[in-house]
């Protein structure tokens, strides 16, 4: 039981016991009221309360006189009072917790007469509060089917559980029914049932949300869809094919020119022979080296013999 004195009474009333991750931050609640006879100077303590009974608690942080004052060199960038302690909330902050951070800590009030107390255990856990959830539907939102939204986190410590609220539109729909595991299923949907939906995903340490927007379609509308989807795919793989058949032809039509360059290269004709001249040109050879000359006014017969291959 907490020791109290005259009518100052800290009225903070949440937890005692505390559960944060590393990383995060966490208030520590200390309101208080004091009593119209407690008309001494105002005196604020916290203080992280020793296990060992024989060893001192740390004093942390002060508040006396107007002034605050920070005593502990590992919590002076991270501790603070949440609002100004002489309204009435001595409320303290400690921000990027680390596991070393578990402790139980103390808020002592005073002002005399009056003086009370109260202890708050913090316990810090590497734990990991859940990520942004992501929100979607599964099949599709047709008017009278049934449609089933899910909810996931990435990340995030187990247990983790899942709640479906209706933001927009009304109550939740009268046919609808969900788990812990982030599913939503809407029977026999209708217009009524669209509007906006959250899903709140939370563990021991945290929690996050996502929102869908839920539309309702009429049958027709999604098989104008799918036509729509079968046209264009039909569609895309005729001019697909279109594209492969002219690259065949072009193809083929290269290759039918380099084939046709090649025979007309092949049946040009060889240049004829002129034996005539050759024959001339033995005749004139045989008659230089037989040292014949020739007279203007005379007139020379020659005969070819086979035996020699030249004229005699």
């Amino acid at each position: 039981m907490r020791p109290r004195t005259e009518a100052m009474v800290i009225t903070s009333s949440g937890s005692q016991t505390v559960q944060k991750a590393e990383g995060e931050s966490v208030d520590l609640g200390c309101t208080y009221t004091p009593a119209a006879e407690d008309k001494g100077e105002l005196d604020i303590e916290w203080s992280n309360v020793s296990p060992d009974m024989t060893q001192k608690d740390k004093l942390l942080l002060s508040y006396a006189a107007g002034q605050t004052h920070n005593y502990y060199p590992e919590f002076k960038d991270r501790l603070k009072f949440s609002t100004e302690p002489n309204q009435g909330d001595a409320s303290i902050t400690i921000s990027a917790l680390k596991a070393s951070d578990t402790g139980t800590y103390q808020c002592k009030v005073k002002k005399a007469p009056g003086v009370d107390m109260r202890k708050v255990t913090l316990v810090v856990l590497a734990l990991v509060p859940p990520s942004v959830p992501k929100c979607w539907v599964e099949g599709g939102e047709e008017k009278g089917a049934t449609v089933t939204l899910r909810c996931k986190s990435s990340k995030g410590s187990i247990p983790l559980t899942y709640v479906w609220t209706r933001e927009t539109g009304g109550a939740m729909p009268a046919t609808a029914t969900q788990d812990v595991g982030g599913e939503l299923v809407i029977k026999n949907h209708t217009d009524s049932n669209t509007g906006t939906y959250v899903c709140e995903a939370k563990n021991s340490v945290g929690q996050a949300q996502c929102k869908y927007n839920l539309r309702a379609y009429n049958p027709t509308d999604n098989v104008g869809k799918i036509v729509g989807g079968v046209i264009g795919g039909l569609l895309l793989l005729i001019l697909l094919l279109i594209l492969i058949w002219l690259l065949i032809v072009c193809r083929q039509k290269k290759r039918y020119q380099k084939e046709a360059a090649n025979e007309i290269r092949e049946d040009v004709p060889a240049p004829e022979s002129r034996p005539a001249s050759r024959q001339s040109s033995r005749h004139s050879s045989f008659q230089s080296m037989a040292g014949y000359r020739t007279h203007q006014g005379v007139q020379y017969s020659s005969k070819y013999d086979e035996r020699y291959g030249f004229a005699v």
